[in-house]
């Protein structure tokens, strides 16, 4: 599970800061599997339990996607899991759409911008580019502040993936938009918003002495580095990596790779008890 002797130090001294920690997690491979159609991508059947000991064994809990805030409550329960977590007198996050949008179990609104200027005439090219790209099957999905077109379900995912990710980076420029690469899908959005911009706001506001971060795509690299950069401060620092057999970026980057949500569930609820057994020896 450690990638390295310095990896097992971060954790031990995470574990010896967890009460004032800040732990980010992303959604899709991480707490819910990838599947083909990504609205039935509920979350790991065990994770609320876990989550609900995570929320009161560190300072800080937030769930951080690319998904839409409304959509990961819906996928996750999560509504209903705030309720349980705000009644324990601890807290939920969630950042959707890469940090644009906010809720959190206290006050139970989603707060989102404005679309950013260029996407609605981008999304009215779109339908043109696939048929020129040869995959006018892809499934496009609206997120409101992005637009994913995802590849998975096509005959040829990989073949198609690899025509419109340069057609879509034309697009994209064309419209200062940002593209954003992950699994069997690529999604345009504005590039006001990322998760290491997330990770770095919720150190800084809640004066946190650790950070630990769960990710398995590309989207999740600056979270990473955010968290790389906070270790090189001197905190308590760990990055985790869930493997994916589409993109190997991350595992450069990880203190700790994990097998899929099963190993990130299994993950949390370890990282919990030695909380428990951390707190109780001292």
């Amino acid at each position: 599970m450690f990638c390295s002797a310095e990896a097992e130090a971060r954790y031990a001294a995470f574990i010896d800061a967890a009460p004032g920690a800040v732990v980010g997690l992303d959604f899709d491979g991480t707490l819910a599997p990838i599947v083909d159609d990504p609205t039935q991508a509920h979350i790991h059947p065990e994770a609320a339990a876990a989550l609900i000991d995570l929320a009161e064994a560190v300072g800080t809990v937030a769930i951080v996607t690319g998904r839409p805030a409304r959509q990961v409550l819906a996928l996750g329960a999560l509504d209903d899991l705030g309720d349980t977590i705000a009644a324990r007198g601890r807290r939920l996050q969630i950042f959707g759409q890469y940090g644009a949008e906010r809720w959190d179990s206290t006050h139970r609104v989603i707060h989102t911008p404005r679309p950013p200027s260029g996407l609605a005439t981008l999304e009215r090219e779109l339908p043109r580019l696939l048929r020129n790209a040869g995959a006018a099957d892809a499934y496009v999905e609206d997120k409101g502040l992005a637009v994913a077109v995802h590849t998975r379900r096509l005959a040829d995912p990989v073949g198609a993936y690899d025509r419109l990710l340069p057609a879509l980076k034309e697009l994209a420029d064309r419209h200062h938009l940002v593209l954003e690469p992950g699994r069997a899908v690529i999604e345009v959005r504005s590039g006001a918003a990322d998760k290491g911009r997330v990770i770095k706001e919720l150190v800084r506001a809640t004066d946190a002495k650790a950070v630990l971060f769960v990710g398995d795509d590309l989207g999740d690299v600056e979270a990473l580095h955010a968290v790389g950069g906070f270790i090189e401060q001197g905190l308590a620092g760990v990055r985790v990596c869930v493997r994916n057999p589409e993109v190997s970026a991350l595992l450069s980057l990880a203190d700790v790779v994990l097998e899929g949500p099963d190993g990130v569930i299994s993950f949390l609820r370890a990282l919990v008890e030695d909380v428990r057994a951390h707190a109780s020896d001292n």
